[in-house]
């Protein structure tokens, strides 16, 4: 895992003591380290104390890889500090990301009330429908029988 760490001393024949300053999470997102983590590293020539070093550590904080930062925080700085991109530019992209995150909520809620709504009418429209067919058949077993009933009449005159 990658993080950034600072030379705290170092010694004539190379070791140094590094306090760990930040933790890569994620690409891009790093965390700040809560606790001034040390480490002791044996293989850094030409750094002085305050040097930054990108290391690769294991699971078990031990050192994999060291690299001088300049250039990566260098590049951190004209990718986001010359564009504008300052703490306060970001808390307002968060809030207006909440603001539309909600508002897409808002509408998705909306739209699954008028969809049961619409539903429920469906339903209701379906009901109708088969009640229709219902007194339908029933008009039309009376018409039957009331054309069959005005018919027996004059078949039991003509008899």
């Amino acid at each position: 895992m990658l993080h950034l760490a600072q030379v705290v001393t170092h010694d004539p024949l190379g070791n140094v003591e590094l306090q760990l300053l930040a933790e890569q999470k994620s690409d891009g997102a790093w965390v700040v380290t809560p606790e001034a983590e040390t480490l002791f590293y044996q293989k850094v020539d030409n750094l002085g104390k305050g040097a930054f070093l990108l290391l690769e550590l294991s699971s078990t904080h031990s050192i994999l890889s060291a690299q001088n930062a300049t250039v990566w925080v260098l590049d951190f700085v004209e990718k986001y500090l010359c564009h504008g991109v300052t703490p306060a530019f970001l808390e307002q992209e968060t809030e207006r990301a909440e603001q539309w995150r909600q508002s897409l909520t808002l509408q998705s809620q909306e739209l699954g009330r008028r969809s049961l709504e619409l539903e429920a009418r469906r339903e209701q429209i379906e009901a109708l429908e088969e009640s229709l067919k219902q007194e339908k058949q029933k008009l039309e077993i009376l018409a039957t029988q009331a054309q069959a009933n005005s018919s027996e009449p004059t078949s039991q005159s003509e008899a």
